[in-house]
């Protein structure tokens, strides 16, 4: 399948006839949505449909049990020669009778060196992964204050598609479908709101790993508009974190949340 390496790539396939009948006000401003993986090329009522089919997204999966216990042992056999206590210090957690403790979403999350952890959270693999990812390889950079999206992160420009798929859209299904999502984030999971940034109508700053800060952008669907989802991650995230990590934390992250909203029932659902 063929990929957009700009915006105007997208725009050429366009008839620029600006006939707003995909919700945006120009046929520019829709080809930079697809290019940024946040509307689909076939929105477009216009356009051949042949031309839709061979640039169409595919639905992308993520690694199955295989390639999930092959990660697993691989970051086992790394964490049983880490030093947890001079991991702590530059994870910003702290080491207590063989365990690291970090607080993710707020919560305590302990791990050993066997890679056996506690925590209250909904859980699953591709949380547990990034987890042990952070401990091995965060190298404590102070947070710079400045936000940047997915994919300004190295490497992220190229798998950009994949997180948008695996983590954005999927978590704007689902302030899409509970109303109460953002509220339940700031009282469940220790989120952080702040004044409209990006002129979003909600901002809302989570810490899924103590140096990992994650900004949620969302815009509500208004006067014939889809509603809009982005993440933002603090500069320093590089060193942190990596953009690989990033991407299997945000697909754990929405599969945390999606428990969440059926096990808890959202507020408004």
């Amino acid at each position: 399948m063929p990929e957009f390496k700009n915006a105007m790539e997208v725009f050429k396939l366009l008839d620029k006839s600006n006939c707003r009948k995909c919700n945006e006000t120009t046929c520019l401003a829709f080809a930079s949505k697809v290019f940024l993986c946040q509307k689909d090329l076939g929105l477009c009522p216009v356009l051949d449909r042949e031309i839709v089919a061979k640039y169409q997204q595919v639905s992308h999966t993520l690694p199955g049990e295989r390639e999930l216990e092959q990660a697993m042992g691989e970051l086992k056999s790394r964490l049983a020669g880490c030093d947890l206590a001079q991991a702590a210090q530059r994870t910003g957690g702290e080491y207590l009778d063989g365990w690291l403790r970090l607080r993710i979403f707020g919560k305590l999350f302990s791990i050993s060196n066997e890679g056996r952890f506690r925590t209250d959270l909904h859980v699953n693999p591709w949380m547990v992964l990034p987890v042990m990812n952070y401990v091995l390889d965060c190298k404590g950079l102070a947070l710079s204050g400045s936000w940047v999206p997915f994919r300004e992160l190295a490497g992220g420009r190229e798998k950009n598609n994949l997180f948008v798929q695996r983590g954005e859209r999927p978590l704007k299904k689902i302030a899409d479908t509970y109303p109460g999502l953002f509220e339940d984030l700031v009282e469940m999971f220790s989120g952080n709101p702040l004044d409209r940034q990006y002129e979003s109508d909600i901002s809302l700053v989570l810490y899924p790993l103590p140096l990992l800060p994650m900004l949620v952008c969302y815009w509500k669907p208004e006067d014939g508009m889809d509603s809009d989802l982005t993440l933002f991650f603090d500069q320093s995230a590089d060193q942190n974190g990596g953009s690989p990590m990033i991407f299997n934390l945000a697909a754990g992250m929405v599969q945390m949340f999606e428990k969440f909203a059926v096990t808890h029932g959202i507020k408004g659902a």
